[in-house]
């Protein structure tokens, strides 16, 4: 199955992403996506020679789809290109028809059918071709919209004016400022609505905006002379040689070949503090060069950077329905033929039951169209998503999905890995001891043991044998050994494998089999168990060597944050009993457990999950089960990457420190989702009646229905300055 993106134009509400989303499944694409807010659809197809078709499908639909073609480009002979434009040409027209509403302004020639009819042809016109194709074409597909509740109020209201002014009778049939003012007073909601929820997605336009800068290339002539020019990010290739000076912004995913700077990288970290970089240090594209100057080579571009594939992730997230959406999604679905039962409903009864003139009648019923917003409760999740993701993705957190956000506001306890989460996972190795037992050969071998015609010293092998295992680990522990004994002399083995939760076992080409690893690849050999690593050479203990790690300058204020909110907090390792005791006293954790292997801590976590809603924060290869398990698992940004993809929250930058803020934001937006939904819910309850019994004219359910939609973005941008932990 192919994965396809692409942006659509002309999505304005929620009804617009179902209709998307209906056509799309309905031509049995799977995994269909849509987020309107963001322009975004995505899907996966068996066919790729259908992508012309289903294109060709949506635009039939009305909307403009972007697939990254050429063929793309479409010049726009539209006359009004948005809300706003249609707004302020029609507000020239219907201000005249709104006078009359102000005390005392009485202007007789305003009260002429015919001058009305002139002053409403125009906005009827722009209204039509905007709110009547709309209407027209979301009926054809069976998914009718909000549109269609407008057009008909209308058409309604300037039908029956026309009516009265043909037959002479414009005193009882004088309903053409009802038409102005409903369709002028849309736009602006539209309008109005459109601002708001460009507003929910600030925080990831900014993102967005820092994919585009100038670089300055380094080039070298046929005399090697080094040259600087200027050229757009965009059009940078992986490898180009960059000069990055203090002030400018890093416009791909680097690494230093030369030089020392301070780095800003705030944009995916949320601190402003600035980070020191060195030669080899990695430089996210984005983030700004705050002092210093630096060479370095282009190790990412495009869709491959840090920044890319942060907001890749936060759009994906956005467009997911977490389970509270679902049932607003069903209502908004139904709502409109509802509505116009309700107003078929309200004509009929008031002018029979309620002894009310056809006039009155009609107007409550247009009254009940125009007041009434599905958008409103279509809106209530997607906008607090938007806004909840955009902060999290601002301050480093990123959520795969809108379901693990919305699951956060039950978590109970959360699980750490020690090493490399706690800990630093900064390593130094403290000290290592070679076994001489001349009985068995051991040192003998060691010393003997030639390559490339050098002799080793025992020493010198058993750090050669340590390294050539360890360089394979994606552990911490195994990287320092890795980094610390690093040599070119390395051993060239038959086959090698890491095995979760023990450590590296490998073959050479003489059939040696050696291992690496935990205490239990060493359980029969010896009974001393206080060691990090011990390596095996045919069953032979060569040694043993010890790390030192220090706990992360963080962890302590993050434990007593979550102590402080009611979460329990648990330490889950395969290290050393001694040592998980001592990080755990330390940080005052409530509960540890050690020495597990991936198959123990996933039925620990299993059953933590039984007793309450568990979270698990790791970073190794052997934690990617637990955090597949959990309820919601938690990866840093520099784990390995099977933990990544298995976790469903990344926190960037070793950011432990945005675990709070990640609960927290998970925890609120849930709140707001509720009260957005509420206020739409309740709105649509109390407003519907009250315009049905006449106790509200077309002209303010007009204003009150694009009102309504602002209502749910101003609650929805209170998440960005919420203080939420």
């Amino acid at each position: 199955m192919e994965k396809v993106n692409w942006k659509i134009e002309g999505m304005s509400c929620t009804n617009c992403a179902l209709t998307v989303d209906k056509y799309l499944q309905g031509k049995g694409m799977q995994q269909v996506k849509v987020n309107f807010m963001g322009g975004e659809v995505s899907f996966e197809m068996a066919d790729d020679a259908a992508k012309k078709e289903l294109a060709k499908g949506i635009e039939g639909l009305g909307y403009h789809v972007v697939t990254g073609d050429q063929s793309d480009a479409r010049k726009d002979t539209r006359v009004f290109k948005n809300n706003f434009q249609r707004f302020l040409f029609c507000i020239v027209f219907t201000a005249p028809l709104m006078l009359h509403m102000i005390p005392g302004v009485h202007i007789h020639l305003l009260m002429d059918p015919y001058v009305q009819l002139g002053l409403t042809i125009p906005v009827f016109i722009v209204g039509m071709d905007f709110f009547g194709r709309s209407a027209i074409k979301s009926l054809l597909k069976g998914v009718p919209n909000m549109n269609v509740l407008v057009a008909l109020g209308a058409v309604a209201a300037f039908g029956y004016s026309l009516y009265g002014t043909l037959i002479g009778q414009p005193e009882q049939f004088m309903f053409y400022d009802t038409t102005a003012t409903i369709l002028t007073l849309v736009f602006m909601g539209n309008w109005m609505e459109e601002r708001s929820i460009e507003t929910t997605q600030s925080a990831l336009k900014k993102l967005a905006a820092s994919q585009r800068s100038m670089a300055n290339m380094i080039a070298y002539d046929d005399k090697h002379t080094e040259h600087v020019f200027p050229v757009e990010s965009i059009h940078l290739k992986v490898g180009d040689l960059l000069l990055i000076k203090s002030g400018d912004t890093i416009p791909m995913d680097c690494k230093i070949l030369w030089g020392e700077a301070s780095v800003n990288e705030a944009i995916i970290s949320g601190e402003s503090a600035p980070v020191f970089k060195k030669m080899n240090d990695k430089l996210i594209g984005g983030s700004i060069l705050d002092n210093g100057t630096v060479k370095a080579y282009v190790t990412a571009v495009g869709d491959d950077t840090v920044l890319s594939n942060i907001l890749k992730m936060v759009k994906e997230a956005q467009a997911e329905k977490p389970p509270v959406q679902q049932l607003a999604d069903k209502i908004s679905a139904i709502f409109v033929p509802a509505v116009i039962g309700i107003a078929l409903v309200t004509l009929l009864l008031n002018y029979f039951a309620g002894h009310q003139t056809f006039s009155n009648s009609l107007l409550r019923s247009i009254a009940v169209l125009v007041i009434s917003c599905p958008c409103a409760m279509g809106l209530a999740t997607p906008a607090a998503i938007a806004v909840g993701l955009g902060r999290a993705a601002r301050n480093g957190v990123l959520f795969k999905n809108a379901k693990s956000l919305e699951i956060f506001k039950s978590i109970r306890q959360v699980v750490f890995d020690k090493t490399g989460t706690l800990t630093t996972g900064e390593f130094i190795i403290s000290t290592f001891e070679l076994f001489d037992r001349e009985s068995s050969g051991v040192s003998r071998e060691l010393s003997t043991d030639v390559t490339h015609g050098s002799r080793l010293t025992p020493h010198d092998e058993f750090k050669r044998i340590a390294f050539s295992l360890e360089k394979y680990s994606n552990h911490p522990i195994a990287k320092t050994i890795a980094k610390e004994w690093k040599t070119k002399d390395e051993i060239r083995w038959d086959r090698i494998e890491e095995i979760k939760g023990l450590g590296m076992k490998a073959v050479d080409k003489d059939g040696n089999q050696y291992t690496a690893g935990s205490f239990k690849t060493a359980s029969q050999l010896t009974n001393d168990r206080s060691h990090n690593i011990y390596l095996i050479k045919n069953n032979i203990l060569l040694g043993t060597i010890d790390v030192a790690d220090e706990i992360r300058p963080e962890a302590k204020e993050v434990i007593r944050l979550l102590k402080i909110k009611g979460v329990k907090t648990i330490l889950l390792s395969g290290d050393l009993q001694i040592k998980c005791e001592q990080v755990a006293k330390t940080l005052g954790m409530d509960e540890f457990f050690a020495e597990q292997t991936p198959q123990q801590k996933l039925e620990k976590i299993a059953a933590l999950n039984r007793i309450a809603p568990t979270a698990m924060v790791g970073d190794g290869i052997n934690d990617a089960p637990a955090l597949a398990k959990a309820t919601v698992g938690i990866s840093l940004s520099d784990a390995s990457q099977i933990a990544m993809q298995s976790a469903q929250v990344v926190l960037m930058n070793h950011g432990l420190q945005h675990l709070p803020l990640s609960l927290g934001l998970g925890k609120h937006t849930y709140i707001t989702i509720k009260q957005n939904l509420f206020w739409a819910f309740a709105y649509n309850i109390i407003a519907i009646p009250v315009a049905a019994l006449g106790f509200l004219n077309p002209t303010f359910s007009a204003l009150s229905m694009g009102l309504s939609d602002v209502v749910l973005g101003i609650n929805s941008v209170r998440l960005n300055f919420k203080k939420v932990m």
